[in-house]
């Protein structure tokens, strides 16, 4: 369940991040003595600004994890639908933005985890591929991690949770295959009576408890493996 405590007195600054010829928008989510860093790969048409994904965000600063919401695409590309599905584009801006997370400050050994959606569960799946060790967790939130590729999830190390609505269902036969194709610590999710934008009553709550509880193990057990080998 999600805490019920007073949230950390978490701090929202906007930042813009270089990768390649474009700037990316973020919204840097801080919070004193963080566990670790979460990094949101938006679905898509879904940004920096979405309010599920900020209702996520909240709960995991309650859980005393900062987070980076991030927009990996420009404005005027945004208006382009098919670049939203261009995961080959996506992931190397994933991959800076993850980088300038590390590059900050107090932030260099800190663990890192994904949170994607929709289509942004892709783009999160083929990095944790292309740089094993790297991140402690994967959360996917009514994602399309098939679109990863079967390449990309065979060769996944990440613990990987994949949460889906009830009411989702051929979202729930793309994660179920595609759960399939995982050969690391996973499993799926099903949230009942949630629709794909998890809009029902009460649906985004479970869904956001899930993905905290997930991290703050997975941040747990690195700061565990770090002690043990420092």
């Amino acid at each position: 369940m999600t805490s019920t405590r007073p949230p950390s007195p978490a701090t929202d600054t906007e930042v813009g991040i270089g990768a390649g010829a474009v700037q990316l928008e973020g919204i840097l989510g801080e919070v004193p003595d963080p566990i670790g860093i979460v990094v949101f790969a938006h679905g898509s048409g879904s940004g920096r600004k979405s309010p599920r994904n900020h209702y996520v965000a909240r709960q995991l600063h309650r859980a005393d994890i900062a987070t980076l919401l991030l927009d990996l695409l420009t404005p005027d590309e945004d208006k382009d639908y098919h670049m939203r599905f261009d995961i080959a584009l996506l992931e190397p801006r994933l991959a800076a933005a993850c980088a300038w997370v590390r590059a900050r400050e107090g932030y260099g050994g800190m663990p890192q985890g994904l949170f994607g959606a929709s289509t942004g569960a892709a783009v999160a799946l083929r990095l944790a591929a292309a740089q094993p060790g790297q991140f402690a967790a994967v959360v996917s939130r009514g994602g399309r991690p098939d679109l990863a590729g079967a390449m990309a999830l065979e060769q996944v190390r990440t613990p990987t949770l994949l949460i889906v609505g009830g009411n989702d269902e051929q979202v729930v036969s793309l994660n179920e295959g595609a759960l399939e194709l995982l050969h690391c610590d996973s499993r799926i999710d099903i949230v009942p009576g949630a629709s794909h934008l998890f809009e029902e009553a009460g649906t985004l709550e479970a869904a956001a408890a899930l993905a905290v509880d997930w991290f703050a193990r997975h941040f747990g057990a690195a700061h565990r493996g770090a002690e043990r080998n420092p």
